[in-house]
């Protein structure tokens, strides 16, 4: 289930001379950013002034770079902010093919019920819960109706959710994501959290009702502030394709983490 994350966890990327070099994502800033404090490592490994660090932190950035994009500088930016770190920005075609990836039937079906926790939370807020239920059960609502409007052609899952049958336009001719809207990048933003932890983190170390509450307070400001049907429609179906296509992301996220992590039933409808 790696290919799902956005990071890389391949060992030539996250090791130099056997010393792990983490990276963990950045804050929100309508841009999916990673960073890596390896100038620091370096550094005292090799009892280097930072500077010097920093230096072969440059080289290491480029090493990243090569080996990521395969010949292709389309996937994302990398740069060395002094006095230690790397940061790598993703590009729209990147987080375009992940979104492609995790939505399309086939690609990801084993998404749910792959990262069963053994011990479950004791105790949960029922509020809470039942927040993360309701953006759950919206979801799959507005799904429904996006088939039926004939906007979407939906896959139903062998546990009981929804992907796409076809490909979801995400990009414009320029190869910029259409859902470009502050709340859009944002869902974005705690899909690729969320999904980061699923598959690399320890588990134990997630909170996942505040994980799965971040994801759904997400989805309602996408909801208030970007529509789909009406004018959106008409005028631009492709955006609200896109649109859709992030809603079966969200969806399929939402029931992993309230049937993996939490344990309950993740509802199609209420």
């Amino acid at each position: 289930m790696s290919s799902l994350s956005i990071f890389t966890n391949k060992e030539e990327i996250t090791s130099i001379k056997g010393i792990k070099v983490p990276l963990y994502q950045g804050g929100y800033n309508q841009k999916i950013l990673y960073i890596s404090g390896v100038a620091m490592r370096i550094s005292k490994s090799q009892n280097l002034p930072v500077m010097d660090g920093a230096g072969a932190m440059a080289t290491l950035a480029e090493s990243i770079a090569g080996h990521l994009s395969q010949n292709s500088d389309s996937l994302f930016r990398v740069k060395v902010v002094p006095p230690g770190e790397i940061h790598i920005e993703l590009m729209d075609s990147t987080l375009a093919a992940w979104l492609q990836n995790l939505i399309v039937a086939k690609k990801t079906g084993d998404l749910v019920n792959n990262f069963l926790d053994d011990q479950l939370p004791t105790s949960l807020s029922s509020l809470k819960v039942f927040a993360i239920q309701y953006a759950h059960s919206r979801c799959c609502s507005l799904l429904r109706l996006g088939q039926n409007e004939g906007l979407i052609e939906l896959d139903r899952t062998d546990f009981n959710g929804f992907m796409a049958v076809n490909s979801i336009p995400l990009l414009n001719c320029e190869q910029k994501l259409l859902l470009d809207h502050f709340d859009e990048s944002f869902l974005i933003y705690q899909l690729v959290k969320v999904v980061d932890d699923l598959v690399c983190a320890d588990s134990s170390s997630i909170d996942w009702e505040k994980a799965g509450g971040n994801l759904s307070q997400a989805f309602e400001r996408f909801w208030c502030n970007c529509r789909i049907w009406g004018e959106v429609k008409i005028h631009d179906p492709e955006l609200a394709q896109a649109r859709l296509g992030l809603l079966i992301a969200t969806q399929l996220v939402l029931r992993c983490v309230l049937e993996d992590k939490l344990g309950i039933v993740a509802p199609v409808e209420l």
